[in-house]
């Protein structure tokens, strides 16, 4: 009996979820058309794990346990999810940026399996400033804490997709940096982004009116600009993108939106 081929249709997605996630679905092709789908569906991925994330964190309120820990295990959720990839790349591109070395150096620097003290400050300031934003949101409503996780999940995994455009060199030939490097037209990246702002914009007019609207538009726009910052920085003292700056645009990008959702 021969096996049914899978479609093609679902290789993006399958892509997406393979190497954004620890989510048991098997990748079947890693050729550039299988990771242009994949980035492409990097937001879908976000909302995914941010709807999970939410969903523990409405679990424990009404269980009773409080904002703070509501806000704690949200923050949990992605990180488990993705095996701490994204955080550890954070911490990664921390050390290598942190390092003041050149190009070559810094990259190996980011390779070794140790975090150093570049990367551990980070790592902790970053987790503070999301769990302190994230219990703001639930302390204020059930809704609001949960959209803050749907919204900055989803505009951390929208970085990946603009950081994967056409013009964005990868800095080593090997990895998933190399592997998703430049595979999105432009056009196409931007377009995303455009729906994901909107999607956006219409998810917090619902919940609670237009002033929610365009803050939630403006959390998504901001977390897009502190990632770009980022990368541009990154492509200029790497010569490109690898895998562990990345994750250091995801969490950047997560951090920058919840900070904006809690302000005001």
């Amino acid at each position: 009996m021969t096996e049914t081929p899978v479609t093609a249709s679902f290789d993006g997605p399958r892509f997406a979820f393979g190497t954004l996630t620890a989510l048991p679905v098997r990748v079947h092709r890693w050729d550039r058309e299988a990771a242009r789908g994949g980035m492409l569906n990097a937001p879908l991925v976000g909302l995914v794990v941010g709807g999970c994330a939410a969903g523990l964190g409405l679990l424990l309120l009404l269980l009773g346990a409080g904002p703070w820990l509501a806000a704690v295990a949200t923050a949990a959720v992605p990180a488990a999810l993705t095996r701490g990839l994204h955080l550890d790349g954070l911490a990664d591109t921390a050390d290598g940026l942190g390092s003041g070395k050149p190009a070559e150096d810094a990259l190996r620097i980011m390779k070794q399996s140790d975090i150093g003290p570049f990367g551990v400050l980070t790592l902790v300031f970053v987790l503070l400033g999301q769990v302190a934003a994230l219990a703001r949101g639930y302390d204020d409503s059930w809704a609001r804490g949960a959209l803050a996780a749907l919204v900055s999940a989803t505009a951390a995994r929208l970085a990946l997709t603009l950081a994967a455009r056409t013009g964005i060199p990868a800095a080593r030939p090997e990895g998933l940096g190399a592997a998703v490097a430049g595979v999105v037209p432009r056009r196409w990246a931007w377009t995303v982004a455009a729906v994901v702002v909107a999607a956006a914009a219409a998810a917090g007019g619902a919940l609670f009116g237009g002033y929610t609207a365009v803050r939630t538009a403006v959390a998504v726009i901001i977390a897009l600009a502190s990632a770009e910052l980022l990368l541009r920085h990154c492509t200029r003292r790497f010569g490109g993108v690898t895998g562990d700056v990345f994750g250091g645009l995801a969490e950047t990008a997560a951090t920058a939106a919840l900070v904006v959702l809690a302000l005001g």
